[in-house]
Order: C-alpha cells, then structure tokens, then sequence
C-alpha cells in the first residue's frame, strides 16, 4: 500500500504552491504550517537540496472527530502535503494517503473518517 498520493504539474514552485493552498481551501483545509525544506537544510546543515516545501494541512472538523477518538492521533497531524521541485525541472504535489497512516493505529472508528479524509485529499491532487 503506498503512503502517498501525487501528481506532476506544469507550474512554477511558487504557483504550485498556491494552488495546492487553494484547493484544500476549497476541502476545508488549513494551511497551519508550512516548513521549507530547502532553506532549512542550507541554514541548519549548510547542504544545497531541490525546492521542497511541507504544507501542515488541517481540517479542523475531521482533526475534532479524530482527536476524540484517539488522543494521541495528534502525533500524525496534520496531513501533510509535498510540493517539490525535481532536478528536471518538473514540480510534483504529493499528500498523505491518511488510510495508510492511521493503519497502524488500533482504533475501528478512525477508519472510516480516515477513508473521509483521504477522498477529499486526492481530490485537492486531482484538481490542482
């Protein structure tokens, strides 16, 4: 089972950024985060590495239902999504499969809202 779901785009970085930002605005999707990879690495551990930025996307409605059904699930949120840019050029958008994550965890409940949250993800992917 992958992890992950992604799709290649003809953007810039930068606009691939604000689309992915859009369309899980439009999922009711926060952005609450956002790491750059790419400066973190140079500035922490002076390596040259490809654009690569982490969005921290919430849903405040599905993160309530999953915290109450889990009070540790907040170590797998929020969901994530992956906007780099390749060597050649090509930008990739890639989120979380939140079915594949929360496998691991032993709760029957979280199942189904995690197959809730995972159709609205790979519908941000499909529409960006």
């Amino acid at each position: 089972m992958s992890y992950h779901f992604s799709k290649t785009v003809n953007y810039t970085f930068e606009k691939a950024i604000e689309r992915a930002t859009e369309e899980l605005k439009k999922e009711g999707f926060g952005v609450l985060t956002e790491i750059d990879v790419k400066d973190t690495l140079k500035k922490k551990i002076d390596v040259d590495f490809h654009k690569y930025k982490i969005l921290g996307a919430c849903n405040p409605h599905f993160a309530y239902k999953a915290l109450s059904a889990e009070n540790k699930i907040g170590t797998m949120l929020p969901c994530n999504v992956v906007v780099q840019e390749h060597p050649n050029g090509k930008v990739e958008i890639s989120a979380v499969d939140p079915v594949a994550s929360m496998a691991s965890v032993k709760n029957e409940s979280l199942g189904a809202l995690a197959a809730e949250v995972c159709e609205k993800l790979k519908k941000v992917i499909d529409n960006i």
